[in-house]
């Protein structure tokens, strides 16, 4: 009786073990996404066990969904179908040029594509990524051309009181030569921080591409964190890892734009750059629009392009912060000294399309001039991208 049931349990162990390894070899041998010559798109995924697999991306019909901020465009979703040996599927028609996102649901739980290893993170969310190439998303791939360098330093901000860290793109060639650069601050949205550009925007990929096309001039590039509560982003500094939120305290108070100068400080003492306005540049989207609108004009003689993308503009009911005294007074003292580009660009439906339609007025009325550029889209990285690529070869010209 004994050896039967040891005999059972044997075969038990033996035949959960096949099925094992047999599932875990159908996952290994999927192909997801699969990029056809049509760029057409097949997902695939092996969840035998489910009864619902959806997927959502950005290269699917936007939905409304409601944020901290508002209303905003939201990447749509779709069924799988469930096709042999518990592999799910869906196929796209053509995609045009892009860097998408995506992910799953299955039973109504999120999931990332376990046979697409290729992730970025935006605020707490967690994503797939793939490229169709072609046209501007040529710009966001890795070439076999020219690299810079991306670093993370950590710089002292008495403003602030602590150490905090940055990141820094410096271009091809950087290390091995003796000339001076300008420098492009480069500013994230709520919820983002000094990993954002890099990785959500492709900042690296970009400027590699353009300087190497002749269409931008070498430049470094600052990315740092708006977060001023934060040393570093979200498992990076000394608050270990912890959920990143969108809208952190401290967020937009005037905090992070009067103390913005330690950053420039620490740049300009341990880079070698060019050292005044005619080389300096700043940009942001979203609240990072806010802060790059709002640090330009408090400090009226410091940038000589200034680029807002998809920018909020007025500050809250509530912020006292001594930056955002004498808005008017101190743009049209920034409009005195004088500046070589101000940049304003934002899609159609973007929810912050009427404040910046009203920003435009007020400039306007003060015969403040600036270039302005209108995309379709909204509130997206898809948008930010392009901008980038559009705003970086103006610069330093």
């Amino acid at each position: 009786m004994r050896k039967n049931t040891l005999l059972l349990l044997i075969l038990c162990l033996f035949g959960f073990s096949a099925n094992a390894q047999e599932a875990l070899f159908r996952a290994q041998q999927i192909v997801s996404p699969e990029i056809h010559s049509d760029n057409s798109v097949t997902f695939r995924l092996f969840a035998p066990n489910a009864t619902a697999v959806q997927i959502t991306g950005d290269f699917l019909a936007t939905e409304k969904i409601e944020t901290p901020m508002g209303q905003m465009d939201g990447p749509g979703k779709t069924n799988l179908k469930k096709v042999e040996n518990g592999v799910w599927e869906f196929k796209t028609n053509p995609l045009g040029p892009e860097l998408y996102n995506y992910s799953f649901i299955v039973d109504g739980m999120p999931s990332t594509d376990p046979s697409n290893p290729f992730l970025i993170r935006d605020v707490a969310s967690v994503t797939n990524i793939f490229i169709i190439g072609g046209g501007h998303a040529d710009l966001f791939k890795t070439n076999d051309i020219p690299h810079g360098t991306v670093a993370r330093r950590w710089y002292d901000s008495p403003g602030l009181g602590m150490d905090r860290r940055i990141t820094v793109y410096t271009p091809p060639g950087y290390e091995n030569s003796t000339q001076k650069y300008p420098v492009l601050y480069l500013l994230h949205g709520a919820g983002g921080d000094e990993e954002a550009w890099v990785s959500l925007g492709r900042t690296a990929q970009i400027l590699d591409n353009l300087i190497h096309q002749g269409k931008a001039k070498p430049m470094i590039v600052v990315m740092p964190n708006g977060n001023v509560i934060q040393d570093a982003a979200p498992g990076e500094g000394s608050m270990g890892f912890y959920k990143p939120q969108f809208m952190v305290p401290k967020t937009m108070d005037g905090t992070y734009e009067s103390t913005f100068m330690d950053i420039v400080k620490f740049v300009e003492s341990n880079y070698r750059v060019h050292a005044n306005k005619a080389n300096r540049a700043i940009a942001g989207l979203s609240m990072g629009g806010y802060h790059t609108m709002h640090i330009s004009r408090f400090y009226p003689n410091t940038f000589d392009y200034i680029g807002l993308y998809s920018a909020a503009i007025m500050p809250r009911e509530d912020a006292t912060g001594k930056v955002y005294n004498d808005i008017e007074g101190t743009l049209k003292t920034q409009m005195q000294n004088g500046y070589k580009l101000y940049w304003i660009a934002i899609g159609k439906t973007d929810f912050l399309y009427k404040a910046n339609v009203e920003y435009r007025d007020m400039l306007d009325k003060m015969g403040m001039k600036y270039e302005y550029v209108e995309s379709e889209g909204g509130h997206t990285w898809r948008n930010w991208r392009v901008y980038l690529s559009q705003f970086a070869p103006r610069l330093f010209q």
